[in-house]
């Protein structure tokens, strides 16, 4: 199962750019055994775009049909690592081809604008810079195939 980080905004060279860079490549070598990956970064250019809504429209539109949709909001659930594994190992078993993880721009999703999300996911209540969020969620999508692969990455 394809597992991609699509985000508005191109992130510039950088230490968060080389995070994100380091934990896709990890994922997808340690993936590939598994039936997890490539982990990739799709970038949505929005410099023509006002609106949440017209960000959300694009985000929409680069959409793959049947793709699982797990958007990024900080009023989502904050999964543990071991539980986000569990989610992409039953969608992965269950036959699906790619997930899709949906970071907004800086007002967020316009719900309305995109398809129903398979999943609504936080790293907690606090509101975080999208570079982190970009870092973080590549770390933990790189965590949660390491769990599945039975690496000693994760420890509990």
């Amino acid at each position: 199962m394809k597992l991609t980080i699509a985000a508005l905004g191109r992130m510039k060279s950088g230490p968060e750019r080389d995070l994100v860079d380091t934990y896709a490549e990890r994922g997808t070598a340690t993936g590939r055994a598994i039936g997890l990956g490539p982990v990739s970064e799709q970038e949505i250019d929005n410099r023509a775009l006002a609106t949440s809504a017209e960000e959300s429209r694009a985000l929409a539109a680069s959409l793959p049909d049947g793709c699982k949709l797990i958007l990024l909001d900080e009023r989502g659930k904050a999964l543990a690592s071991r539980d986000f594994a569990r989610k992409l190992e039953t969608w992965r078993d269950d036959g699906v081809r790619e997930a899709v993880f949906a970071i907004g721009g800086a007002d967020g999703h316009d719900r309305s604008q995109l398809p129903q999300p398979d999943l609504v996911m936080a790293f907690g209540p606090a509101v975080w810079p999208h570079k982190l969020v970009r870092v973080m969620l590549a770390e933990q999508i790189y965590r949660a195939v390491s769990i599945l692969a039975g690496t000693p990455y994760h420890r509990d």
